[in-house]
């Protein structure tokens, strides 16, 4: 459970495959896991829930060798502690536009000396492990996801991998397209060129690219651009598309 594998995959250059989590239920998180997944992104910026709806999820996910991310709905430290504390291996920190920005969610995520967030894992105790020791190795553990969802941000790629303490930065394709001018098409071609530059721009710098599709021939061209955190779909979306081509089959005969 502890420590959890993904900050030493991202090291060692694996390349890493999670989903997301469609609904905050053990039962939905257990089949979610079943899958083998790296990762179980845990939404928090746009759905109706909270920490406190999550409840033991991610230490469920860690007992199946899963890493918790868990996305905050803002870069706020009340909301980066509080994801930590109830058992994220990653936390994605949303809209990101400056190396200020970057800098301060370091300094949220980071226990000193490296950053300033307040100590007290209770996850680590409902877990049963050595709270003391999860306090003193967790800056070696956990994972810090920053996302770039803009054209600002993007034009500001260069200063904010220079920010220490960034572990992944995630490409947004939804959030730019709307910074691009063109709202909810990410098969455009500002939105496509800037994502194949993506990975290029973060080369040689120790910070992995990432970003989050559904199409699995879009996921392997992605790959194939230098893509090593990746998000594939959900298991809601894709049982969906199953269960609707099932009966569609069973209502043809």
């Amino acid at each position: 459970m502890y420590p959890n594998p993904l900050k030493t995959k991202l090291k060692n250059g694996e390349t890493v495959l999670g989903t997301s989590l469609p609904a905050p239920t053990a039962v939905a998180a257990s089949m979610v896991l079943g899958t083998g997944p790296d990762f179980l992104w845990i939404d928090l910026e746009h759905q109706p829930f909270d920490t406190e709806s999550i409840g033991s999820i991610p230490i469920f996910a860690r007992q199946q060798g899963v890493a918790p991310m868990i996305r905050v709905a803002w870069n706020d430290p009340a909301r980066i502690k509080k994801a930590y504390d109830a058992g994220a291996v990653a936390v994605m920190v949303p809209q990101v536009e400056d190396a200020d920005q970057a800098r301060f969610a370091v300094q949220c995520a980071k226990y000193p000396p490296e950053g300033n967030r307040g100590l007290s894992p209770n996850w680590a105790v409902v877990a049963g492990l050595d709270r003391d020791h999860v306090m003193r190795t967790a800056n070696e553990e956990t994972v810090l996801v920053v996302q770039i969802e803009s054209q600002e941000a993007f034009n500001n790629l260069d200063e904010i991998v220079k920010v220490p303490g960034i572990d992944v930065l995630f490409f947004g394709p939804l959030d730019m397209t709307a910074s691009v001018g063109k709202i909810t098409d990410t098969g455009c071609e500002e939105v496509q060129s800037l994502m194949r530059a993506f990975p290029e721009r973060l080369d040689g710098t120790g910070i992995v690219p990432a970003t989050t599709l559904v199409d699995p021939d879009e996921i392997e061209e992605k790959l194939d651009w230098g893509y090593r955190f990746m998000n594939v779909g959900n298991a809601l979306a894709y049982g969906c598309q199953v269960l609707k081509g099932s009966l569609e089959r069973l209502r043809s005969r």
